[in-house]
């Protein structure tokens, strides 16, 4: 049977929820758009707004626009737009649930617990739970493994550091994990497809990890979703083995490292990027607290949009040898497209036989860091590869130089690193790098889209009204439901009651959360629109505008209700059609001492 202390239990049956939009509306109105998005992307103030490049399509003109009162952002090059929400879903890739909860840790709110259990995922739940009963049954293993305890203790880790990492033993032999776990047929195949498990060719399930020190990967919520497992003897197969490719964990997708370095930073001045597991360890040992590594792979392109996702600066530490530096064009081939305005990256190659663990125990943290201080740019690195068998002096030479270059110059994002690339390349050979064609489109997209709206006199009321409520919300609340214009046949009625609607159950909403309710529905286009004009004038004059408006809405209906009562009386030929109340209401309001409504 397995022990309690690193059992994992079953989950409660699901049910179907959805977060309640009472909670959505508060967190989004709690939560400042303008600081979160920048301190991913640099923003510029202009007049009421702010903007910058945009951060999911590459631009030369800053297109992408963040509004602190409406609380939402747009693109105007790519439509890319939002609420805080879908920024953290689209920039930091986390799904629906996983952005909710990061905005509510930021505002101090705590995710109603039963949404949290009921938008569960149980059957993905279960998988996380294994791995991480597994991480909880290798650490317990450490504690009584005297030759595990002894390899951690020559290789510096101190107690404090072993924990961080949540480190420890797989013990030698091939059902330690199996027994402990895999009580039964589900979890066992739980055990499998988490990749904890091996199966031989007669069907035999053994534990894929034995007699290593084991090392939890963990996503970006801190979960376990795979190990990677380091032998203590020599001899006994790879010196590193890493969890397989399973429906948590894709090696390509992470970084070993990461979560510790968020949990260290509310901000992070850099990554550096390293090989090994023990690097990463021991430079947190040191002081060192930004190292990540990618998992037994070369830096892929996923790899590099993450890195730079949480650091503007990035620094990969490769051996100096043959092995190191074709491991480093790779992580070129991945950045360079990635290489926006404001970002850096480095090369670090280290001396012969040594590294980040054993240069880290020498020099210390003091010592490291001068070594960054004296990384390679990238553009140095990319121009000095490309010319390394190449004559200069010579046209030849100087023209094969340029032949290689302009097509990783062509990836990179329009911008100043860019035209600097382009214009050092002119430097070295005297060619220009082929340019991509002006984006005079955006900004000719941008002003349509910001004068799209037809002059004032043509715009019809219902959408002079939508526009005024979408711009300040708290509009709505001078009116109370029912709304006696919501009979009234017009295009957009309806949408303008439910709107209001929505503003009379939540008064302190906002732009952004207001669009949100209408995420997914066809309505969702227009009223973005609408919601990107900027209206002229102040609270005082929009109230005046949006009254006025609803008024004459209120006045179309009477006279749409006198049309339909004399209608009838046409069609029947006499007074008849219409019963005594009905008539009652047409003499009410054909009266012209009426009170307007």
């Amino acid at each position: 049977m397995a022990s309690s202390s690193y059992c994992f239990k079953e989950p409660p049956a699901p049910a179907m929820a959805r977060i309640p939009d009472a909670f959505i509306d508060d967190l989004l109105a709690r939560s400042d758009i303008v600081e979160l998005i920048g301190a991913r992307v640099p923003l510029k103030k202009q007049g009421r707004e702010y903007s910058a490049r945009c951060p999911f399509h590459d631009e030369r003109s800053p297109s992408f626009t963040v509004s602190p009162t409406k609380q939402f952002y747009h693109c105007f090059g790519c439509g890319a737009h939002g609420t805080a929400i879908s920024f953290l879903m689209n920039y930091d890739r986390l799904e629906f649930l996983d952005a909710v909860e990061e905005l509510a840790k930021r505002a101090g709110m705590e995710v109603p617990r039963d949404t949290q259990q009921r938008n569960a995922n149980p059957d993905g739940q279960d998988l996380y739970a294994a791995l991480d009963a597994s991480a909880k049954f290798f650490q317990k293993q450490l504690a009584g493994s005297a030759k595990a305890q002894a390899y951690l203790d020559g290789r510096g880790v101190d107690a404090t550091t072993r924990e961080r990492f949540a480190i420890g033993y797989a013990p030698d032999g091939f059902n330690a994990l199996r027994d402990a776990l895999g009580s039964d047929e589900r979890r066992l195949k739980l055990l499998e497809r988490g990749g904890m498990m091996s199966r031989n060719d007669t069907g035999r399930v053994y534990d894929k990890f034995r007699d290593r020190v084991m090392f939890p990967i963990h996503d970006r919520r801190g979960r376990t979703i795979a190990f990677g497992g380091r032998v203590l003897e020599k001899d006994d197969g790879p010196k590193y083995l890493n969890s397989p490719e399973t429906e948590l964990f894709h090696k390509g997708r992470e970084l070993y490292g990461l979560w510790q370095v968020r949990q260290a930073h509310n901000k992070i001045p850099r990554l550096i990027v390293v090989e090994g597991y023990m690097d990463v360890v021991a430079l947190f040992q040191h002081g060192v607290d930004t190292a990540v590594a990618t998992l037994g792979t070369a830096t892929t392109p996923d790899h590099a949009e993450l890195l730079f996702r949480n650091a503007p600066d990035v620094y990969f530490c490769f051996d100096g040898d043959r092995a190191g530096r074709g491991a480093a064009w790779k992580a070129v081939e991945s950045v360079l497209p990635r290489m926006k305005d404001g970002r850096q990256a480095f090369f670090l190659f280290l001396p012969e036989g040594e590294d980040p663990d054993s240069l880290v125990r020498q020099e210390g943290q003091e010592g490291f860091h001068a070594r960054l201080q004296q990384a390679t740019p990238l553009s140095q690195f990319f121009f000095d590869s490309l010319s390394a068998d190449v004559n200069l002096s010579t046209l030849e030479g100087k023209g094969r130089l340029a032949e290689r270059a302009k097509p990783y110059l062509l990836q990179i994002p329009d911008g100043a690193f860019g035209d600097l690339m382009k214009q050092r390349l002119t430097e070295l050979t005297g060619v220009g790098a082929r340019t991509s064609s002006p984006q005079t489109h955006v900004r000719a997209q941008r002003a349509r889209s910001a004068g799209a709206a037809p002059a004032a006199g043509k715009r019809s009321i219902v959408r002079s009204v939508i526009a005024l409520l979408l711009q300040h919300p708290p509009l709505g609340v001078e009116l109370q439901p029912p709304y006696r214009f919501a009979t009234l046949r017009q295009p957009g009625v309806p949408l303008l009651v439910e709107l209001l609607q929505l503003v009379d159950q939540r008064p302190d909403i906002n732009t952004g959360a207001l669009l949100a309710h209408f995420e997914g529905r066809d309505e969702q286009a227009a009223l973005q629109k609408v919601a990107l004009l900027n209206l002229p004038g102040d609270e005082v004059q929009w109230l005046r505008e949006f009254m006025d408006g609803i008024n004459q809405l209120e006045s179309q209906t009477v006279q749409q209700r006198i049309d339909d009562l004399n209608a009838r009386i046409r069609d029947a030929g006499s007074m008849s059609a219409l019963s005594a109340s009905e008539k009652a209401e047409l003499r009410e309001l054909q009266s012209p001492v009426r009170k307007d409504p």
